[in-house]
């Protein structure tokens, strides 16, 4: 039998470890937007939006994407567009959603937009062939955190776990 130590279990806790215990609930992330950076991305970001109900905005390159200013045209999952300098101004995560026709433009706008601001960026990249096509050449430069999947519920696991 294997001894339980003070610190392997919350039970455990003498009442002089239990003060530090902090019980309040942990709150979800006010600042996080999604942003698909292609068609097929956009479909699973437009899923996602039927079913979350958090404060994440979700959001996909428009068609019109760069403009020639060189500003970066988005669109909220209910058709209002809006841009990008808007949506960096309460964000503290970015989260990009890419398949095989990523948009590397849009990419490094966002990045870019981010590293200035210091806003935290993740990449999710859907790929349903081997893990090394343009996704991933388009995110690998821009993204801190970046995930490869095959199946497309995983961009909802990384949002809970990003508390998104």
């Amino acid at each position: 039998m294997q001894p339980i130590l003070l610190n392997s279990c919350t039970r455990a806790a003498t009442a002089e470890e239990a003060r530090f215990r902090i019980d309040a609930p942990i709150p979800g992330r006010d600042g996080t937007r999604v942003i698909a950076l292609d068609a097929a991305a956009a479909t699973v970001v437009r899923r996602l939006a039927k079913r979350r109900h958090t404060a994440t905005r979700l959001l996909a390159v428009a068609e019109d994407g760069v403009s020639a200013d060189g500003s970066l045209s988005l669109r909220e999952m209910d058709g209002r567009v809006s841009n990008l300098g808007s949506e960096l101004v309460d964000a503290d995560l970015i989260v990009m959603v890419a398949s095989a026709d990523a948009d590397p433009v849009a990419a490094h706008l966002i990045a870019d937009g981010c590293s200035s601001r210091g806003i935290m960026t993740t990449g999710v990249i859907l790929e349903h062939g081997p893990p090394d096509g343009p996704a991933l050449e388009a995110l690998r430069p821009h993204a801190r955190v970046l995930m490869v999947t095959h199946d497309d519920s995983d961009v909802a696991e990384v949002l809970s776990a990003l508390r998104a």
